[in-house]
């Protein structure tokens, strides 16, 4: 069986950092693409970060130069460390794998920037 599992959400204010992990377990992890959506209240789900072809990471515009993604293959574990955090941050995160055909997505883990 198949799982991802996001952790390390919370309450955090305003310019202040997070780091989300997301394990994944039930996959061959290291030959899977896999990137973070977030999803904020009453919007579409939208692209974060994503490491591809194994070493390149993409960025969304919104988050360059705050956000920084990794991956340990030997942990079958991804990271998202948030730095500067701003209110527009606050979502629900979701790590997400990806392999041809196959797809999986964790239950996602809160992420919510306020004073």
């Amino acid at each position: 069986q198949v799982q991802l599992v996001e952790s390390g959400g919370g309450l955090v204010q305003p310019g202040g950092s997070l780091r989300l992990s997301c394990v994944a377990s039930g996959i061959f992890f290291s030959i899977y693409e896999i990137t973070w959506y977030r999803q904020a209240p009453g919007k579409q789900r939208e692209l974060v970060a994503g490491i591809i072809s194994g070493s390149t990471t993409n960025y969304a515009d919104s988050v360059k130069g705050r956000f920084t993604m990794s991956r340990d293959n030997a942990k079958n574990t991804v990271y998202l460390q948030m730095n500067s955090l701003r209110p527009e941050d606050t979502a629900v995160y979701y790590c997400h794998a990806e392999k041809g055909l196959n797809s999986y997505w964790g239950q996602g883990t809160q992420v919510t920037v306020s004073s």
